[in-house]
């Protein structure tokens, strides 16, 4: 099984993973549930359904990583060509992200849990390691944290579309980002055999 995913018998999927893997993958999970926030917490008395018309931020984060993973929804206000289609563009976007980015915040925050918790069952917990069978809502929580931390890293290391030629390959072993470049590619190794196994 070698670190990939693979469909299992039951219709699920599993991987093995090593002792030092689950660690890794479980320290980038609780650091992605920091870096998302808490979210809204209830009052004590308040009524349910006020939650669910809580409006949420209109402006797009100011940490890069954020706005990966928070984008606007009508794209760069900037390559708007006037001055009223770029506010126009800003208008529409606060109005989207004021309705929607709270729920999001709650998605991301439940599928990065539920891979903590899988990765904390007893059956991750052996001594060189597990192997971690998932049911279909697993692999959609954990294909959806994986992005995420994809989006992350690719943030702070300043991934962009002309990186494919290779550039994080080629970095020394001495550079500060090269472990968070393994991470990189590592996530990204294991979402594409996860898509793989879960396509029909």
């Amino acid at each position: 099984m070698a670190g990939l995913f693979e469909g299992t018998a039951d219709g699920g999927v599993a991987v093995a993973l090593d002792e030092v893997e689950i660690s890794i993958l479980r320290s980038l999970a609780v650091q992605l549930l920091e870096l998302v926030g808490p979210g809204e917490q209830p009052v004590a008395g308040e009524d349910p359904l006020a939650a669910l018309f809580a409006e949420g931020p209109s402006e797009a984060p100011a940490d890069p990583a954020l706005a990966r993973l928070f984008p606007d929804a009508y794209g760069d206000p900037q390559a708007g060509p006037g001055e009223q289609d770029e506010r126009q563009v800003r208008a529409d976007s606060a109005e989207f992200r004021r309705f929607t980015e709270n729920d999001l915040r709650t998605r991301k925050r439940e599928d990065a849990l539920a891979v903590v918790r899988s990765l904390d069952a007893p059956a991750a917990t052996g001594e060189d390691g597990a192997v971690l069978k998932l049911s279909g809502d697993e692999c959609r929580r954990w294909l959806g944290t994986l992005n995420d931390l994809r989006l992350t890293i690719g943030a702070r290391l300043e991934v962009t579309d002309e990186d494919e030629d290779g550039r994080l390959y080629r970095l020394p072993d001495s550079d500060p980002r090269k472990p968070l470049v393994m991470a990189y590619l590592w996530l990204g190794a294991l979402q594409e055999s996860l898509v793989e196994t879960m396509m029909p």
